[in-house]
């Protein structure tokens, strides 16, 4: 006779319990106006997304500007509202006044410090979307913190006073990222800057996290855009 691990039951109803919570989320927010998604790993980590769903034991992440991630659940923490509403291309056209988006505010010293590094500027714009949210004063669990969600040792390294100063942020978090291209081919030098170098080389290419695979395609995806 066959036994179910206690273990696995006990991540088949965790699952279940957050893919409930999934999906009550969905229908409070279907009762009001469209707005972009705020998604929290586990990890301490989150990334702004246009919409979600729930596909079979999977959760499918819609990215604002195309594109889809697939995720496990046990990834995730929780899926809050976004401040700022995802406005529809046809929406966009039709608006008189410039919409404000946090990216408009970097832009100039992202297109300066890339342009000054050789790193492509849409890579790093998604680096910046998927890390912090264009969110200035963004910290995570683990200690990263600013735009580029800088860990304090490579805050250190590159001589950073002041982690949560745009500028400071992004010249450093584009120089740690052309160090790392340097080393790696694209997918693993974006693995590196979120798992690290030292789990890159431990599984010889991207880590078995889902944060991780979830992040790579979400940034990949967003810079081909």
């Amino acid at each position: 006779m066959s036994t179910v691990s206690p273990h696995r039951t006990q991540r088949t109803q965790r699952s279940l319990s957050f893919l409930s919570l999934v999906s009550l989320v969905a229908i409070v927010l279907s009762a009001a106006p469209a707005r972009a998604e705020l998604v929290f790993f586990t990890s301490g980590r989150s990334m702004s997304v246009k919409a979600h769903r729930v596909d079979g034991d999977s959760l499918v992440l819609t990215l604002r500007s195309g594109g889809e991630v697939i995720c496990e659940p046990s990834a995730i923490a929780r899926i809050e509202p976004d401040e700022v509403p995802y406005p529809e291309p046809e929406k966009e056209r039709q608006t008189a006044a410039p919409v404000d988006h946090p990216e408009q505010r970097y832009a100039a010293i992202i297109d300066k410090a890339s342009a000054a590094q050789g790193v492509d500027p849409r890579l790093v714009r998604a680096v910046i979307q998927v890390e912090s949210a264009y969110q200035q004063r963004a910290r995570s669990r683990k200690g990263a913190m600013g735009l580029m969600q800088l860990m304090p040792e490579t805050a250190r390294e590159y001589g950073v006073a002041d982690p949560y100063d745009p500028r400071s942020n992004i010249e450093a978090g584009i120089k740690h990222l052309k160090a790392l291209l340097q080393r790696f081919p694209k997918d693993l030098a974006l693995a590196a800057y979120n798992a690290g170098e030292a789990a890159v080389q431990r599984f010889r290419g991207i880590p078995p996290y889902p944060e991780t695979r979830a992040y790579v395609a979400s940034i990949l995806a967003l810079a081909g855009r």
